[in-house]
C-alpha cells in the first residue's frame, strides 16, 4: 500500500512539474512555429542562413507583427514566408514577434571606407532617413532597426520598394525611386556596418 502511495505521489509531482513548465513558458503555443523560423533565421533569429534573410533578434515587436500581417494579406510578396504567415492566427503572430524582439541583436565587425560612408550619408541626408529610423537607426515600434542588419537583405528591401516588388509602404516606394540602384546599395552597406550608438546628422 505504501509503495502504491509513493508511486502515485511521484506521478502527481511529475504532472505538476509539466504543468508548471508549460505555464511558465509563455511561448509554448508557438514553439513549433519558432523552430520553423530559426531554421532560416538562425538560433534566436540572430544568424540567418542566407545573407538575403533578415536578422530578427532584437527587432521591434510591432514591426515584426506588421510584416507577418502584411505577408499574410499579400501586401508584402514573399513566396517562402506566405504559407507560414498564412497559417498563423493574430495572437500567434504577436507571440512570435514578441519572442524575437526579446532576443539580443548580434554584433558584427564590418568596416567602411570614408568614400563609402560619404556616399551613403548623402542619400541618408537627402532622404531624411533619421526622421523615421532615428539618429542611431535603431527604429521605433513600427519602424524597423536597420543598423547592423544584413547588407544583402537591406539592399534587396530597398530595391524591392523602388521597383514595385514590395507594396506595403507607398511612401517608401516613392522615396526609393528618387535614388539610383547604386546609391541604395551604398546605403544598405552603410546601415549593415553602422556601429552601435552611432548617429547621423
Amino acid at each position: 500500500m505504501l509503495r502504491k502511495l509513493k508511486i502515485a505521489a511521484t506521478a502527481a509531482l511529475g504532472l505538476m512539474a509539466v504543468c508548471v513548465t508549460a505555464e511558465e513558458d509563455k511561448y509554448a503555443e508557438v514553439r513549433a512555429q519558432l523552430q520553423t523560423c530559426v531554421a532560416c533565421h538562425g538560433e534566436a533569429g540572430a544568424n540567418p542562413i542566407l545573407p538575403e534573410y533578415p536578422i530578427l533578434a532584437g527587432q521591434h515587436m510591432y514591426y515584426l507583427y506588421l510584416q507577418l500581417k502584411d505577408i499574410k494579406a499579400k501586401r508584402r510578396d514573399n513566396a517562402i514566408m506566405y504559407p507560414i504567415a498564412n497559417a498563423l492566427e493574430k495572437d500567434q503572430m504577436k507571440l512570435i514577434s514578441t519572442y524575437f524582439s526579446e532576443q539580443e541583436w548580434p554584433s558584427n565587425d564590418l568596416t567602411l571606407t570614408n568614400a563609402e560612408i560619404n556616399a551613403a550619408r548623402e542619400v541618408i541626408t537627402a532622404g531624411q532617413c533619421v526622421q523615421c529610423h532615428r539618429g542611431n537607426f535603431h527604429g521605433d515600434s513600427g519602424i524597423p532597426r536597420t543598423a547592423g542588419q544584413k547588407e544583402a537583405y537591406l539592399a534587396k528591401t530597398l530595391l524591392d520598394f523602388k521597383h514595385g516588388r514590395r507594396l506595403n509602404n507607398a511612401a517608401k516606394s516613392s522615396l526609393m525611386k528618387t535614388f539610383s540602384d547604386e546609391q541604395l546599395q551604398a546605403v544598405a552597406k552603410y546601415f549593415a556596418a553602422l556601429p552601435e550608438g552611432e548617429e547621423t546628422e
